[in-house]
């Protein structure tokens, strides 16, 4: 009887974790963006002015969409990785590693070309109804806070 319940407590562990490497239920569905921070050349973190919207779905894609209300002129050197002219529109797949509490979006199509290909790490964290994102990237230093919608 021991033997049963420890093989059926593995069974349901191992479900539990292949699922939990694809798409966790808590990303599922549509998100709105609260909040964008950003450091700015000096360091300082700020607000930035945006909306948005993020796309998680069931089968493992996702598209992201953030528009500045009012966007600042494209910098010529080091310029937005991730928007053109105040805009970023991505999509494509994602997985999710649960226990390192990261996701990796594996962008197949973007606004700004250069992203097409890449595999992006993002940091996450759930609290309540809210779904806080920053990258895995230290050299990137950003904070995203979602909200079911």
């Amino acid at each position: 009887m021991k033997r049963l319940l420890l093989i059926g407590v593995m069974s349901l562990s191992i479900g539990m974790t292949v699922q939990g490497a694809k798409a966790p239920g808590e990303f599922v569905g549509a998100w709105r963006m609260v909040l964008l921070e950003q450091q700015d050349a000096d360091g300082k973190v700020h607000k930035v002015d945006c909306s948005g919207s993020f796309v998680f779905t069931r089968d493992g894609h996702f598209s992201v969409q953030v528009m500045r209300r009012d966007p600042e002129p494209q910098s010529h050197a080091g310029s937005d990785r991730y928007s053109q002219g105040g805009y970023e529109a991505t999509f494509g797949r994602y997985e999710v590693d649960a226990r390192a509490h990261t996701f990796t979006i594996h962008v197949e199509g973007a606004l700004v070309r250069t992203l097409i290909g890449k595999d992006l790490p993002r940091l996450y964290e759930f609290s309540g109804k809210q779904l806080t994102v920053k990258s895995a990237h230290p050299d990137e230093h950003w904070k995203v806070v979602w909200e079911r919608y």
